[in-house]
C-alpha cells in the first residue's frame, strides 16, 4: 500500500512519541516489548512508525506505558463528520400556516362569535 507523505509523517511522529514515553520511563526496547507481549522487532517497528504494525500492538504498548486512554482520542473531534451530520439535521423553516377565516355562513351559524370574514 502506498502512503502519502503526510500519513508517513503522522506515523513517524506517533513512533517518536511512544519512544519518548519509553525513554522517560527509563525502559529498554526489550523490556517494553516483553511487558507488552510483542517481539522486539515489532517494538522497533512501532518506534519507527511502520504502517505494518497492528493497532492492537500499539494498544499493548500504550497500556504498558499507562497511555492506553490516548487511543480514544483517535477520531474523537471529527469536525468534518460533525458538519456532514449537522447539515443533514437542519430542518427547513416552513411558512406559517394561513389563518383560516370562516365563511359568511359559518360566521352566521356561530352567532357572530367567529372573526368576521373579509369580502373582496
Amino acid at each position: 500500500m502506498n502512503y502519502t507523505i503526510k500519513q508517513k509523517k503522522i506515523l513517524n511522529t506517533l513512533g517518536e512519541n511512544i519512544k519518548l514515553a519509553r525513554l522517560r520511563r527509563k525502559l529498554s526496547i526489550r523490556s517494553l516489548a516483553e511487558r507488552a507481549g510483542i517481539a522486539v522487532s515489532t517494538m522497533t517497528n512501532i518506534e519507527a512508525g511502520s504502517p505494518s504494525v497492528s493497532l492492537g500492538n500499539y494498544l499493548q504498548v500504550l497500556t504498558v506505558l499507562k497511555l492506553e486512554d490516548d487511543i480514544l482520542l483517535i477520531a474523537d473531534k471529527d469536525p468534518v463528520g460533525r458538519q456532514i451530520q449537522d447539515a443533514g439535521l437542519i430542518v427547513k423553516k416552513r411558512a406559517p400556516k394561513k389563518k383560516e377565516t370562516p365563511s359568511v355562513i359559518e360566521h352566521v351559524l356561530d352567532k357572530g362569535h367567529s372573526e368576521m370574514p373579509e369580502f373582496k
